[in-house]
C-alpha cells in the first residue's frame, strides 16, 4: 500500500475502474433542486434523467461542496492507517470544496488526529484537466514517492496540461452564475458554440457558428498537444456519447494510443454547462508511467 493516499472530488469524473486501479478516493459535491431535494452527485447514476429534469426544471438547481464533516470522514481513516494524504479539488474560482477540504485539514489538526499530514491543493481547473492532475498524483504514489513528491507531480502536471471544452450554448452558464470571463459573449452571441478552459475559473478561447465547426476545432487542439508532445490525452461529453467516441477515435489516429480515460461529465458541472458539451485535453504522458 502506498504511504500516500490521494484524494480528489467527483468534479473530475474519473471512471469507476481508474479510481479503484490507482487508489483514489473521493468526496462528493452535492445538487440541490430546491427545499429538502439535495442529492449528493456520487449517487446519481442516472445521468439521461437527471438532464431530462433539468431541462424541465421550473427553478434553476443549484451545486455545492463538500461539507468539512465530508472530508473528514474520508481523511480520518486513511490517516489511521499512518499514511500522508494529498487532496487535490476543483479550482476554488468555480467552488468551495478546497476551502473545505482545508477546514477539514486544521480541524483534524487542531483535535491531534494528523491533520498536519494532509496536504491540500487547489488544481485551478475542473473536469478532465483535474482527472489527470490527480491521476498523475495517483501514479506517483504508487511508484512509493513521499508526500512532498507527490505534491509536485500533480503541480508538473498542472502546469503542462490543457483542456478544452465546446458546448452548446452560453445560456447554462449564464443561468447558473457561473459564466466567468465568458460574459463578454453575452447578448446577440447566446446561438453561437463557445469554446472554454478553465483557468482558476471559465475562460473563452474561441467563438464557432456551428457544432461541426466545434468538433474540428477539438480535433486541431488535439494536433497542436501532439505536436508538442503532450500525448496523454482524454475525452469528455455530457449527453453526447456518438460525439464523444467519434472525437476519441479522431484522438487515437492522432495520438496513435489509447487515452488515460474515457468519460461523461456528470450533474455538477452539467448544471453549469448544460447538455452536449465536448472535451479534449493533454498533458505529457511520461507523469503516468
Amino acid at each position: 500500500m502506498p504511504e500516500v493516499a490521494v484524494v480528489s472530488d467527483t468534479t473530475a469524473y474519473l471512471p469507476s475502474e481508474v479510481t479503484e486501479e490507482n487508489g483514489i478516493s473521493l468526496v462528493s459535491l452535492y445538487v440541490n433542486f430546491g427545499a429538502g431535494d439535495t442529492q449528493r452527485e456520487a449517487d446519481i447514476r442516472d445521468y439521461a434523467a437527471f438532464f431530462d429534469r433539468l431541462r424541465s426544471a421550473n427553478e434553476w438547481p443549484t451545486t455545492s461542496q463538500p461539507s468539512v464533516g465530508d472530508f473528514i470522514e474520508v481523511y480520518e481513516p486513511l490517516l489511521a492507517e499512518g499514511r500522508d494524504v494529498v487532496s487535490i479539488h476543483i479550482s476554488g474560482g468555480l467552488s468551495g470544496t478546497h476551502e473545505s477540504a482545508r477546514q477539514a485539514r486544521e480541524a483534524l489538526e487542531r483535535d491531534g488526529k494528523g491533520g498536519e499530514r494532509v496536504h491540500v491543493m487547489d488544481s485551478s481547473t475542473a473536469a478532465g484537466g483535474l482527472g489527470m492532475v490527480v491521476l498523475a498524483a495517483a501514479r506517483s504514489a504508487a511508484r512509493g514517492a513521499d508526500a512532498a513528491s507527490v505534491v509536485a507531480a500533480a503541480k508538473q502536471a498542472r502546469e503542462e496540461l490543457k483542456m478544452w471544452f465546446a458546448i452548446d450554448t452560453l445560456e447554462f452558464l449564464k443561468r447558473s452564475g457561473r459564466i466567468g470571463a465568458a460574459s463578454a459573449w453575452i447578448g446577440s452571441t447566446l446561438k453561437i458554440k463557445p469554446i472554454l478552459t478553465v483557468e482558476s475559473e471559465i475562460s473563452p478561447i474561441e467563438r464557432v457558428r456551428t457544432s461541426a465547426r466545434a468538433f474540428e476545432r477539438m480535433v486541431d487542439y488535439a494536433r497542436q498537444r501532439k505536436a508538442s508532445d503532450a500525448d496523454g490525452w482524454v475525452v469528455q461529453h455530457i449527453q453526447s456519447d456518438e460525439q464523444g467516441r467519434k472525437l476519441a477515435d479522431r484522438c487515437r489516429e492522432i495520438f496513435e494510443c489509447e487515452p488515460l480515460y474515457y468519460s461523461e461529465i456528470g450533474p455538477v458541472l452539467g448544471v453549469h454547462t448544460g447538455p452536449g458539451l465536448l472535451g479534449v485535453g493533454s498533458v505529457r504522458a511520461r507523469q503516468y508511467e
